[in-house]
């Protein structure tokens, strides 16, 4: 074949491409019948194949963010479930806890009022013996008050042998002033002895009590314990040398512990009038916060004053004998104190978890949309928190959030779950 046969076929080819284009513009951009916009004809040219005809109803449309569903579309929107409880206000009895030291009633560092040499000393004072009031726990060497009494005895038998022969001889001035003749007075006491006699008398009474004195300091070389106690910690040793002031022991006594536990404006509140609450049967419940032990007490006093550091005014409790009870209470015992206080009205009782961080209490209305409000406990124990129902929901059960989270917004649309407390 020529090259110039090959041109014109090249040609032809090129001519045949072109008019299979024009014809599919026609087709797929004009429609069938090849007019721009108009209804497919009869003898139109038949549809590609692979094409999909368009569902009935036209164009199907596409959900918007969130789950909404447009307007009329049958659509319902999805509410995130959240947990709730139904609580209704009700009568309950305050609870007031706090936290206190368990301290014996009285803390004494035994002194030796006497200076001497220690003796003896029983076999009772050591740490964490119990001794009875007038038990003797020391006995210094008592040689040189002996020779004191001894010496204040003798001291006042001379005085008072002194004192009646002043006496004596008082009387006989008065006979012989009153032979002599004289009228009146005589010009001086002397004549009559009343000074003499008055001196007699004084040194009678000195060496009185240099004699008391004397008996005393005896008998505090027998060092006693002056209340039922527990040693503590003993500081002397037979031999040694102890003088006026020097410590001997200390002793806690066992009468009863005292727990004084601060409390909060609130708290007192929440607690009957001072009268009622320290007459001395008040009940309250100890805790240990080491390991749980309980024990009960009373409530002994209230203190009338507040702390400097704390601003706070404390509640004094006692517990009677706390060394004879099944379970000892010991000096020294970290513990809770738990006080019931006055049946207060229109509390709800929620979980703990019910109050957010940020001390708002959540709720679901009648529409199923969240509200909060912000609220303070009026008091909680191991049930959970109470809290003071605001006056418009009081006249009728309400749901409330058991685990408000951060991201909630007023006006949320939600869907309630309810659970019962166990349940939480």
């Amino acid at each position: 074949m020529s090259s110039r046969s090959k041109q014109w076929l090249v040609f032809i080819a090129a001519l045949v491409l072109l008019a299979g284009a024009g014809l599919y513009v026609q087709t797929h951009l004009h429609g069938p019948g090849g007019r721009s916009g108009g209804p497919p004809g009869a003898g139109g040219p038949p549809s590609q194949a692979g094409s999909k005809p368009e569902p009935k109803g036209g164009p199907s449309e596409s959900a918007p963010p969130g789950g909404a569903a447009p307007k009329g579309s049958g659509m319902t929107t999805q509410r995130p479930d959240v947990r709730v409880v139904r609580v209704t206000p009700a009568r309950y009895q305050a609870q007031v806890s706090g936290y206190g030291e368990a301290r014996a009633h009285y803390a004494l560092t035994l002194t030796a009022q006497v200076s001497g040499r220690v003796d003896a000393l029983s076999e009772h004072l050591e740490s964490g013996q119990r001794v009875a009031k007038g038990d003797v726990l020391v006995q210094l060497e008592d040689s040189d008050y002996r020779a004191a009494v001894a010496s204040a005895e003798n001291d006042l038998a001379s005085a008072r042998l002194a004192l009646l022969e002043e006496e004596r001889q008082g009387v006989q001035a008065a006979a012989e002033w009153k032979a002599s003749g004289l009228r009146g007075k005589p010009d001086s006491e002397l004549v009559l002895r009343k000074p003499q006699l008055a001196a007699a008398k004084a040194a009678v009474a000195h060496a009185e009590a240099t004699l008391v004195s004397a008996r005393e300091d005896l008998a505090e070389t027998r060092i006693t314990a002056p209340f039922d106690a527990l040693v503590v910690e003993r500081s002397v040793a037979p031999g040694s040398y102890v003088q006026a002031g020097t410590q001997v022991a200390s002793l806690y006594s066992l009468d009863r512990l005292e727990v004084s536990v601060a409390l909060s404006a609130r708290d007192w509140s929440t607690l009957p009038d001072t009268q009622t609450l320290t007459r001395g049967d008040w009940p309250a419940r100890l805790t240990s916060v080491e390991d749980g032990q309980v024990w009960t007490g009373r409530v002994l006093r209230a203190e009338r004053h507040l702390d400097e550091t704390t601003r706070q005014r404390a509640l004094v409790i006692a517990v009677d004998r706390p060394l004879d009870r099944a379970l000892p209470l010991l000096p020294g015992t970290f513990v809770e104190a738990e006080v019931a206080g006055r049946e207060l009205d229109g509390l709800w009782r929620l979980p703990s978890a019910a109050l957010s961080q940020r001390g708002e209490i959540w709720r679901v209305d009648p529409e199923g949309n969240l509200e909060r409000f912000t609220a303070e406990p009026v008091f909680s124990d191991a049930q959970g928190i109470y809290i003071e129902a605001p006056e418009t929901l009081r006249d009728s059960a309400q749901q409330v959030l058991v685990h408000p989270l951060n991201g909630y917004l007023p006006g949320m649309a939600v869907n309630p779950v309810e659970v019962s407390r166990d349940e939480d």
